[in-house]
């Protein structure tokens, strides 16, 4: 076992103090202890975030791909790499060796090239949960292209922002995609979304649900066909540690999603540092994270980071909740699950079932349980802890953005306390700070503020692609030299964090960071709706969902207000995808306003949550009547 993975308190403390007094010596340690490099790097670490600039590994040559898969070939070739737990419980799991997956991956990239893909090219990847999907993301990371995943439940026109905003010249897609019951018809939407695209010059597509579907001559073609030509070897391209490995949006608090990019070097070690020490994985432990592979979780804890590792990585089509609200314990006793990591609304959803459907099932095997997305809630922790852990499991409640790369603060599984609703202590070589409104930072031990990260760590995400300003402004303005979160948290007088939720125009929603303006932009393409304004309110279930304030253009429409609404969450689904879609909508007269003429959502919130009684002062509003109008609109 490395030394770098903490088995004990005073390990943990005696690694986070090497990191923080000799960060470059740390990081440099580890990565050439771990990995497998072409060529060393040249220069560990430079960086300087007020620009922001940041390098690590810069010179050093490797592929991802390599230490992910080939290094483990001649040890554990004949171990699952990737099992595969298909959608319908009555189709058989694959067990996807590290030797298949070579064979596969190689396959796939050398398709990939004889399509025209090359290092450096953009790859938009729009897929159902399959291994094909996985095989796709580390056949782009093999030949040098930089893919672009995008969550299969987003709509054509949030697939098309994405491909042009990317510049993608290759997509790959399937026929559909299964979701418990439903099909997503995902070359259709496809279709639709090209419509727009000029950069795209060929769509691969997958037969997975035999829906029929248009093949456009010259353009589409059918994996099976590209596949069964290439050949299962191709020798991995050598990439710079700071070459771009990938693009993965995520809402912005302005309306369009941000691009966020991150480089080979710096992710591989991280989410492989994060990955162990988090989950405290030992060989031969069968892991199951039940993200998608669209999100920044699956990227780094489906596949990256467990597949550097040596893991074997559960990979599930479907949903919690089909053929019905057992399917998770059943997977947990068919493969003896050991390491189990979900999200706090999936943990909601499934407490609201009877019991029976988790006591029938054998969930002995299970070692750690972890949460991600959002701050867990204590009565949901509560219940995992008790009915899926039995009282006998760490649960660590990980927070970590998109942005980040890989998991910043966590308590480490059995080594550190879990403490409920708390995220605890940060990482090794993560170096968290609380910050006033003022910009200055909040020196006592105990406290609440905004949550920056004041020095580099390696998974970093590089830029916003193609709007390095954006970047900077976001994560680096706010508070100078300091990248900033976006959340606010607490810190008790033993340094553990917790997360108190985001402090800028971005609602998570079972787990989704939703842009604010982005879910207006859309509401108000309506030709009836004036202005709107969305924030989030607290949601059984969900966590958050969303509350939709809308000025419709004329009174005399407010008749047809049942209809309008209907049009919304359509217009909302069209533009963004389902999850986007408003739970509350609202018609007000007007929206609380500044004399700049600037929407108080602070206000708004508030009456979302029913909390009307600490609005704070409201008479300097342009408008202060129309509080009152919202409130007992609110109440009806």
């Amino acid at each position: 076992m490395s030394r770098f993975v903490a088995k004990s308190i005073d390990q943990y403390h005696t690694l986070y103090k090497e990191s923080v007094e000799n960060p470059e010596k740390f990081w440099a340690a580890f990565a050439e202890q771990e990995f497998v490099w072409h060529k060393k790097w040249e220069n560990t670490l430079s960086f300087d975030l007020r620009k922001p600039t940041i390098q690590w590994f810069a010179g050093g040559k490797l592929n991802i791909t390599e230490n992910c898969i080939d290094r483990h070939l001649t040890t554990r070739g004949n171990q699952t790499a990737i099992l595969f737990e298909p959608n319908d419980p009555k189709d058989k799991p694959l067990h996807i060796s590290y030797q298949e997956l070579s064979k596969q991956v190689n396959k796939t990239a050398n398709m990939l090239k004889a399509l025209g893909a090359q290092k450096g090219d953009r790859i938009c990847i729009y897929m159902p949960m399959t291994p094909e999907l996985a095989y796709t993301v580390l056949a782009c990371a093999r030949i040098g292209a930089i893919h672009s995943v995008v969550f299969a439940g987003f709509s054509a026109q949030s697939l098309s922002d994405r491909i042009n905003d990317a510049q993608c010249s290759l997509l790959v897609t399937a026929d559909g995609g299964y979701r418990g019951q439903k099909i997503t018809p995902l070359k259709a939407i496809v279709d639709q979304a090209l419509i727009s695209c000029l950069s795209i010059r060929r769509v691969l597509v997958l037969q997975r649900t035999g829906l029929k579907v248009s093949m456009k001559s010259g353009r589409d073609v059918w994996w099976h066909e590209v596949f069964a030509k290439a050949s299962d070897a191709c020798v991995a391209e050598s990439m710079d540690a700071e070459d771009s490995l990938f693009i993965l949006y995520t809402s912005g608090s302005t309306g369009k999603p941000k691009g966020m990019v991150h480089t080979c070097g710096g992710y591989m070690v991280y989410t492989n540092y994060s990955f162990r020490n988090v989950f405290q994985y030992q060989e031969g432990d069968i892991y199951w994270c039940t993200a998608d592979i669209g999100w920044i979780t699956g990227h780094s804890y489906i596949l990256y980071g467990p597949l550097s590792a040596g893991a074997t990585t559960v990979m599930f089509e479907g949903i919690p909740s089909y053929p019905d609200m057992g399917r998770f314990w059943r997977i947990i006793e068919k493969h003896k699950v050991n390491i189990f990591y979900t999200a706090p609304t999936a943990i909601r959803s499934l407490a609201s079932g009877d019991l029976s459907w988790v006591h029938s099932h054998d969930l002995g095997s299970l070692k750690t349980l972890g949460t991600v997305g959002e701050p867990i809630n204590l009565e949901a922790w509560q219940w995992y802890n008790e009915h899926i852990g039995q009282g006998q499991c760490p649960i660590v409640d990980t927070w970590w953005q998109t942005e980040t790369g890989g998991i910043m603060i966590s308590n480490l599984a059995g080594v550190s306390k879990d403490i409920p609703t708390f995220a605890t202590l940060p990482l090794p070589g993560i170096q968290p700070c609380l910050m006033d409104e003022a910009g200055n930072e909040i020196a006592t031990l105990e406290a609440e503020g905004r949550l920056c990260i004041q020095f580099p760590w390696p998974s970093m995400a590089r830029t916003i692609y193609g709007n390095h300003q954006r970047f900077a402004d976001t994560y680096y303005r706010a508070f100078e030299g300091k990248y900033f979160t976006g959340d606010g948290a607490k810190r008790d007088k033993n340094g553990n964090y917790r997360i108190t939720g985001r402090v800028d125009d971005v609602v998570i929603v079972s787990g989704h960071n939703l842009g604010t303006a982005e879910i207006e932009n859309a509401i108000n393409e309506h030709p009836l709706i004036a202005e709107s304004a969305v924030v989030g309110y607290p949601h059984p279930i969900k966590g958050h969902a969303i509350y939709a304030f809308v000025t419709l253009r004329s009174p005399k429409h407010e008749d047809a207000s049942v209809g309008i609404k209907i049009e919304i969450n359509s217009l909302v689904t069209s533009l963004i995808g389902p999850i986007a879609k408003p739970e509350k909508i609202q018609f007000t007269a007007g929206l609380p306003k500044t004399r700049s003429g600037k929407i108080m959502r602070r206000i708004l919130r508030k009456i979302a949550e029913g909390n009307t009684e600490s609005l704070g002062d409201i008479s300097t509003l342009l408008n202060p009547d129309c509080v009152e109008q919202i409130i007992q609109g609110a109440s009806i």
